[in-house]
């Protein structure tokens, strides 16, 4: 079934030349039609066979995204703009509604299908003769992760994938869990996307229901129950919701191939391949393992470019309360615009820029923003500036980096120097009914009750969901413990991945560590208390301390190794400034809570209070990983 359009030209056209659209509906396996915009330089593509640019989405293939923004100086680009500038570099542009969405046929279930409606669609692409038998998949966030999950079932005719912020390389290990806990991005996605489903836009009143839920009110009214959620008169966005927080164990449901790229990158064409990520994004650790993975398993090239920015907000300076500068946008700096550093990779990367290959050396493996080196002054904005700089390398972690341990003491310190002690350790108590409130870090999709970035965990307030008068720094909690270096001597440049290996034990059969990674700038005029900018954290669940399959309960005083690990970042430490780690046991509304009961969180009503002790001695000598430049060298001088 085949519809045509009139000719499809923007108001204000970004480039000259006609745009000719139309609709079409692309058979599944099922049966059912999911519908896609087909964009041409002519209304007979059928004369020109071209390569095939596609985007799968969510949120309506004719809509306009933020994170579709072409430069900081200009308006975000509508669709058909998009389309007009890739239809004049003699390409046929594909967007698509995913199964249930938009125009499209189906049940929307988040993930699990969009491997097989992928490789249908592309199929069906390359079979049709405007097609050359080349399509290249594009795409932000859910539209980057769907490109991951038609590689995963290994199609033919993937030619390329410039995957930006996304692709799951494992759903349980980023994206919807991180070290055993449920990520509840996943909550406040489904709320917000709930309200643009289609079940809403044919149901006024539904429409009403969904935009009236208090989302704060029902955080503070977790575990939610089918029937008593702020989904329950939409059955199909509560169910996949709920049995997303049930299945806690890596099983399964989380190697389905559209949520395990890891499982499946035999499969993977070999085929060129970008991934772009932002420090303060929730698929770093996707994106980094997807862009090792493929480079080392694969002939064709693959590409990694990271930025110090929020989830697709490439084009911006700053994250949260942090500005890195003019220097840090994509726009300006690795390319004129979004729309041409897109372009000229998929030139290159299909072998038509000017005769010369993907891999001819003129694009760095990696691009990378090292964080810091501004002057931690307050920029007129009213946000501190941390500064930074682009770097390239041919792989990561770079090239010039080698693991550091930093070991912790009990006397709050981070040194060098392994523990001596025959016993030291810090005890805290940790209620789930008083988590430690989220504040900036790798969060998108969060609104109203979280925000990514980076901000001054120093400086909690009225906008971070759980802070209370008189909002101390988070580190005053009897429940946080914070280490730090001594001032540090000379800069010190890290980049690479992050972890803490700690010694613990506790009194609840199972409970929660978190870390937080924060350069701890000194005081000035502007930030007399100074700035700790946080960098990147993570968390464990306690049961699946021997393995992610099989949880198993800790027992009470028993001393258990465990590894936390956070996301990859790059930061340059400067001259007077601090390295601290701050452990906990919750970071709420970022992860759900553990009730310490050993309960699973989506179904326990009961809570109890864990008294957890970190040990830092000489048989336990817990300590944070990190990769320095220099390695060992960088931190010469200190303790």
């Amino acid at each position: 079934m085949t519809t045509y359009d009139t000719p499809a030209r923007s108001p204000e056209p970004l480039h000259r030349g006609a745009l000719w659209r139309r609709t079409v509906h692309i058979p599944m396996r099922d049966g059912v039609l999911l519908a896609a915009d087909v964009y041409s330089a002519s209304p007979e593509p059928e004369t020109t066979p071209l390569p095939v640019l596609l985007e799968r989405t969510p949120y309506g293939r004719r809509s306009r995204r933020a994170s579709d923004q072409d430069r900081s100086d200009a308006p975000v680009p509508q669709p058909q703009d998009i389309a007009r500038y890739f239809t004049d570099a003699r390409y046929h542009v594909v967007r698509q509604d995913c199964r249930g969405r938009g125009d499209s046929e189906g049940t929307f279930v988040k993930y699990l299908g969009e491997g097989a409606d992928g490789a249908d669609t592309i199929a069906w692409l390359t079979g049709q003769p405007w097609c050359d038998g080349r399509v290249a998949m594009t795409g932000v966030s859910y539209s980057a992760h769907v490109q991951a999950a038609a590689a995963a079932e290994g199609v033919a005719g993937l030619a390329a994938m410039f995957q930006d912020s996304g692709g799951l390389s494992s759903g349980y290990d980023a994206g919807m869990r991180m070290g055993g806990a449920f990520e509840l991005k996943q909550v406040t996605w489904a709320l917000r996307h709930a309200t643009n489903s289609p079940e809403a836009a044919a149901d006024v009143v539904l429409a009403k229901e969904l935009r009236r839920v208090d989302v704060a009110g029902w955080f503070g009214a977790m575990p939610w129950r089918p029937g008593c959620s702020p989904l329950r008169h939409l059955p199909a966005y509560e169910d996949f919701l709920l049995e997303q927080w049930r299945q806690d164990a890596f099983g399964d449901y989380y190697r389905n191939p559209a949520i395990y790229g890891r499982g499946f990158y035999e499969r993977f064409p070999d085929a060129p391949s970008l991934h772009m990520g932002s420090w303060y994004d929730p698929y770093v650790r996707s994106t980094i393992e997807n862009f090792t993975a493929l480079r080392e398993l694969k002939s064709a090239p693959a590409y990694l470019v990271m930025g110090p920015w929020t989830h697709g907000h490439r084009c911006e300076s700053y994250a949260g309360d942090v500005d890195f500068g003019p220097q840090s946008t994509l726009d300006g700096n690795l390319a004129p615009s979004y729309l041409e550093f897109r372009r000229r990779w998929f030139d290159r990367a299909l072998g038509r820029a000017d005769g010369g290959s993907p891999d001819d050396g003129e694009i760095p493996a990696v691009q990378y923003f090292l964080m810091g080196g501004g002057d931690g002054r307050r920029d007129a904005a009213g946000r501190m500036r941390h500064g930074g700089e682009w770097r390239t390398d041919t792989q990561w972690p770079p090239t010039s980096a080698g693991p550091v341990a930093l070991y912790l003491t009990a006397e709050g310190q981070i040194t060098t120097t392994p523990p001596k002690a025959a016993s030291a350790s810090v005890t805290y108590d940790f209620d789930p009914r008083n988590p430690v409130p989220t504040m900036g870090g790798q969060v998108t999709s969060g609104e109203p009750v979280m925000t990514g970035g980076a901000y001054d965990q120093n400086a909690p307030d009225a906008r971070v969901y759980g802070a209370r008068e008189p909002y101390l720094p988070l580190n005053s909690r009897p429940d946080v413990v914070s280490l730090t270096t001594p001032p540090l001597e000379r800069d010190v440049v890290l980049a690479g991945p992050v972890s803490a290996r700690l010694y613990i034990s506790s009194t609840a059969p199972d409970t929660d560590f978190t870390v937080k990674l924060v350069d701890v700038h000194p005081p000035n005029d502007d930030y007399p208390h100074g700035f700790a900018m946080l960098l990147t954290d993570g968390i464990v669940r306690c049961r699946f301390h021997r393995s992610n399959e099989r949880p198993e309960l800790l027992t009470p005083g028993e001393v258990y190794e465990i590894d936390v690990t956070a996301p990859d970042t790059a930061n340059r430490f400067a001259a007077g400034h601090r390295i601290r780690l701050d452990i906990s046991s919750s970071n709420f509304p970022r992860f759900d809570v553990n009730t310490n009961t050993g309960e699973p969180e989506a179904r326990a009503r009961r809570t109890a209070v864990a008294t957890n002790t970190v040990h830092m001695d000489a048989e336990h000598p817990s300590h944070l990983l990190v990769w320095l430049e220099g390695g060992a060298c960088a931190l010469a001088g200190t303790p």
